[in-house]
């Protein structure tokens, strides 16, 4: 690790660096974690930063950031390892061709066999291992951070698994023996609460939620992001979106769809959100047809005090 962490102020100055804005909650829990070697669950909507709290604190302390993305059905062959088989095809037809100088000369059995066993185990050997992201975490010389991202999209099964391998940090290959972690990595699981989770991965795990931020928080987000848009402007754009997150949608605009409208209303030059403006920039916070109508059938309450000219 490049960076020495002393405190959670360290963590929150090492987010800040790569635009993350961090509560004291969220670089606390990330600092307990480093030092007591245990995974952070983060839990929380869609787009508030749970994924890029991860990408950040690896680039800001220089780590290799290894990602595991989940989905249902997702098996051990695609998180922690499995044999290169084209390889050890290809293997097997020049064994074939040199099947007599391999064997040799020997007319006893048992030899031949015992040589056709050493070459057997070299077929199951790191040379023909394909490392998944669990195990090529685990197998690094140097600390990693790992994100396993939207772990509630995999199957129960899985995360039974998973848990086994965040409780030992080792792996164990039948044909390789244990890998046991060189560098205990630094995890994040993060989970959009599809479905609900073990507790016995919660009881491993050091729990954070992030919620939609403060209004504060989240101008001091916008502004870290485009520090050469207007204070006014951005007060008010923040205050718009809290005020749609208030109304009865089916989806309320994240983190992420706030900084999608402050970049739109900057490419554009707006100069003041007026309900002109709101509507044709809708659609950079808004997904759902339902949703904008619901927004624009509110836009005094949207715009609310906050529609005088910037």
């Amino acid at each position: 690790m490049k960076v020495k962490i002393d405190s959670a102020d360290d963590i929150s100055k090492v987010l800040s660096k790569q635009g993350y804005i961090s509560s004291t909650d969220i670089s606390t829990i990330v600092f307990l974690a480093m030092k007591m070697n245990r995974p952070i669950l983060v839990e929380g909507p869609a787009g508030v930063g749970k994924t890029e709290l991860a990408k950040s604190l690896a680039k800001g302390l220089g780590l290799e950031l290894i990602q595991l993305q989940c989905y249902e059905g997702l098996d051990e062959t695609k998180a922690i390892y499995e044999w290169e088989y084209a390889k050890q095809l290809l293997y097997t037809q020049i064994l074939k061709e040199k099947i007599n100088e391999v064997v040799g000369s020997s007319d006893d059995l048992n030899e031949s066999i015992q040589r056709l066993v050493k070459l057997e185990d070299a077929f199951f050997s790191d040379h023909f291992l394909l490392p998944r992201p669990l195990l090529k975490s685990l197998r690094s010389e140097n600390k990693t951070v790992l994100l396993i991202d939207e772990v509630d999209k995999s199957d129960p099964e899985f995360e039974a698994y998973l848990l086994e391998i965040l409780s030992t940090h080792e792996i164990t290959i039948p044909e390789l023996g244990t890998q046991r972690a060189k560098e205990i990595p630094i995890v994040f699981l993060t989970s959009n609460n599809v479905r609900d989770l073990s507790d016995a991965l919660k009881r491993r795990c050091l729990n954070l939620f992030i919620d939609f931020p403060n209004q504060d928080m989240e101008t001091r987000i916008v502004q870290s992001r485009f520090p050469e848009m207007k204070d006014v402007l951005v007060k008010k754009l923040v205050g718009a979106v809290h005020e749609i997150r208030q109304l009865e949608i089916k989806k309320k605009p994240s983190i992420s769809e706030t900084i999608d409208w402050a970049e739109s209303i900057l490419m554009l030059q707006i100069d003041d959100i007026t309900p002109a403006e709101l509507k044709r920039t809708l659609g950079t916070i808004s997904k759902y047809k339902t949703d904008m109508d619901q927004i624009l059938e509110n836009t005094e309450k949207v715009l609310g005090e906050t529609s005088w000219s910037v």
